[in-house]
C-alpha cells in the first residue's frame, strides 16, 4: 500500500516515500490514488506518512496547527504531533467505520524527523508514530538509525551499516534510491514518483 524510508546519522536525516495509495468508496471498492506522502512542517522538521491515503491530509492539518501555535523545534513539534495526529486518526476511523468495516487499508503510519536547535548529544531525531497497540490508537517509538514501513530488513541493515560508518548522506541517498527503484519493479503496491528529502544542520531540503 505504500513505502516510506527514514535514516538518521550524525550528519543528518534522509526521508523517502513513494506516492501510491489506495482508498475505499461507499461500495467498498478499492481504488488507487496518488498522494504526496512527505510534508515539510517547519524549517528543520518534516513528516512522511504511509498506509491510508488520508494520512497526507492529516500531515497537512498538523502543519497548519504547528504554524498556528508557532512551534519550531523538533521537541515542540513531536510533543504536539502525537496527540494531534491521534485525534485526527480517531476522527478518520469514526467517519470511515460509520459505513465501512475496519480493514487493514485504514492503517496509517508516520515518521517524524527533525534537527534540534537545542544543544544535544543527538541533534537529529526520528520518531515512528503508528497503531502500535490497536485501532484507532496511535503510539510513538524513537528510531535510533534506520526504519522502513513496510519493513525492508535488507535495506534497514544496509542503512544501519552506512550510518555506523558515518558515510556521507549522499551515499545513503543513493542506496535508498536504488532500493526503491528495484522494489517498484517487483512490487505492485509501490510506485513513483518518489519523494526524497534531507534534514541537516542547515534545515530541510526537498531533493526530488
Amino acid at each position: 500500500m505504500s513505502q516510506i524510508v527514514a535514516c538518521r546519522t550524525d550528519a543528518g536525516i534522509i526521508l523517502a516515500a513513494d506516492s501510491k495509495a489506495f482508498d475505499v468508496n461507499l461500495k467498498n471498492e478499492i481504488f488507487e490514488v496518488k498522494i504526496n506522502r512527505m510534508v515539510q512542517l517547519t524549517s528543520n522538521t518534516a513528516i512522511v506518512t504511509g498506509g491510508a491515503a488520508e494520512g497526507e491530509m492529516m500531515c497537512r492539518n498538523l502543519k497548519d496547527f504547528i504554524a498556528a501555535e508557532n512551534l519550531t523545534t523538533i521537541e515542540e513539534v513531536y510533543n504536539a504531533a502525537l496527540p494531534f495526529l491521534a485525534s485526527e486518526y480517531e476522527k478518520f476511523m469514526k467517519k470511515k467505520c460509520a459505513f465501512l468495516p475496519i480493514d487493514p487499508i485504514h492503517l496509517v503510519y508516520f515518521i517524524l524527523g527533525g534537527y534540534s536547535q537545542i544543544k544535544s548529544p543527538k541533534p537529529f531525531q526520528l520518531y515512528l508514530l503508528w497503531t502500535k497497540m490497536k485501532l484507532p490508537q496511535l503510539d510513538a517509538d524513537e528510531i535510533s538509525s534506520a526504519y522502513t514501513v513496510p519493513r525492508l530488513i535488507g535495506l534497514e541493515y544496509k542503512l544501519n551499516q552506512l550510518s555506523k560508518a558515518n558515510k556521507p548522506l549522499q551515499d545513503i541517498l543513493t542506496e535508498i534510491r536504488s532500493h526503491l527503484k528495484k522494489q517498484a519493479e517487483i512490487q505492485d503496491e509501490i510506485s513513483g514518483p518518489f519523494s526524497y528529502a534531507v534534514i541537516d544542520r542547515d534545515g530541510f531540503k526537498n531533493i526530488g
